[in-house]
């Protein structure tokens, strides 16, 4: 580890992979201050909580290290339940990818991993699937959590009740190093007052604004909007995994609805008629029946996105700072092995072959730094 334990590591970013890895240097008893801009805005409370490797047809390595978080999540949701006294919502549900014909489904990156449905077998797991719909991939192994009401409040609790300082409204402004090594950050607090705080080990994990804290990571905002919407108890008991639409369902009978994929907006906030419309158009077609649930919520968010759409985990060039950012759809996935492979990072425990690996496919070195 690059200084002693009783120095206080600084989480840049209070969003759900700012407070895993807090939450995972807490366990290990490593002093923690998370500052947060704004936590309603960070993608863990904006996100529909899939956990779907598979279903969302990752491939390569983002699939590898996406099915070693999948693996872990259950032991992690389990310690996170026993500091908290608090559920999280995880749910072996599987989801349901439907295809217009099999040509498409065998094209699936992801096909070797599913189950092949035919239109009365689809009909069965979905009772009242579009038409359209005449195949489908059922991935058993999928999942979700309930990352909005349960498991970021669940972490919150967790990282409190292990000593963990949260500062919300805090705004990082520009990291204090001298090329080397780090020394601080420049922050205006929750009152809009400038001040310095000297730090020798900080973890950078903002999110679609991480750019603004370090100009050398790509990352851009791509926004998304959602919705909720409140059905029968049990009418819907997979998630559904459309093109462009998908919904995930709760266990009391809430569906969550997502997501518009808007490249253009940067932060543009609020909701537009035309990204709502998107979404009940592709709702509906997935399932007619929904026309007729009330909605509850709608709402919006931003992903951080990379140029290669892959997330950065690992070592910066400055000694003493980590970068845990990007991960654009599958930040609720990524979560737990994020969390894992930083805090060894942070405590210089050895890596095993396949993180190795992993680390030089998600290092920010893959990018031409100017």
């Amino acid at each position: 580890m690059a200084d002693s334990a009783k120095d206080p590591l600084l989480i840049l970013g209070g969003g759900l992979i700012g407070l895993s890895i807090a939450y995972e240097l807490a366990v290990k008893g490593r002093k923690v201050q998370v500052l947060s801009r704004k936590r309603t805005e960070a993608a863990g409370f904006v996100a529909a909580g899939m956990l779907a490797p598979h279903a969302e047809g990752l491939e390569d390595n983002l699939l590898e290290l996406g099915q070693l978080s999948l693996n872990r999540i259950p032991g992690w949701v389990k310690t996170i339940e026993g500091h908290s006294g608090m559920k999280c919502g995880l749910r072996h549900c599987g989801i349901v990818v439907p295809f217009l014909d099999d040509q498409q489904r065998d094209a699936y990156p992801t096909a070797l991993f599913g189950e092949k449905l035919n239109r009365a077998e689809l009909e069965a797991e979905i009772p009242g699937i579009g038409s359209k719909w005449q195949t489908a991939l059922l991935f058993q192994q999928d999942g979700q959590i309930d990352n909005r009401r349960q498991l970021m409040h669940a972490l919150e609790l967790s990282c409190l009740q292990l000593g963990v300082s949260i500062q919300e409204g805090v705004e990082v402004k520009r990291l204090l190093h001298n090329g080397i090594n780090l020394q601080g950050v420049e922050i205006k607090n929750a009152h809009g007052g400038m001040e310095k705080r000297l730090i020798k080990n900080a973890v950078i994990c903002c999110g679609a604004w991480s750019q603004e804290v370090l100009n050398e990571i790509p990352i851009f905002p791509i926004k998304g909007q959602m919705l909720s919407i409140k059905g029968p108890k049990n009418a819907l008991k997979r998630i559904i995994f459309g093109p462009g639409t998908y919904l995930v369902p709760r266990e009391d009978g809430l569906i969550v609805i997502g997501a518009t994929s808007e490249k253009d907006a940067f932060f543009q906030k609020g909701l537009t008629s035309k990204g709502q419309k998107q979404l009940e158009k592709g709702t509906h077609e997935l399932l007619p029946p929904t026309k007729d649930w009330p909605c509850i919520e709608r709402w919006w968010g931003f992903r951080p996105c990379t140029p290669d759409n892959l997330p950065i985990i690992g070592n910066s060039r400055i000694d003493g700072l980590w970068l845990a950012t990007g991960h654009y759809r599958n930040g609720v996935l990524l979560a737990a092995i994020t969390a894992n492979i930083i805090t060894k990072l942070i405590y210089n425990e050895q890596l095993n072959v396949e993180e190795k690996k992993l680390l030089q496919t998600f290092s920010i070195e893959r990018f031409e730094i100017q």
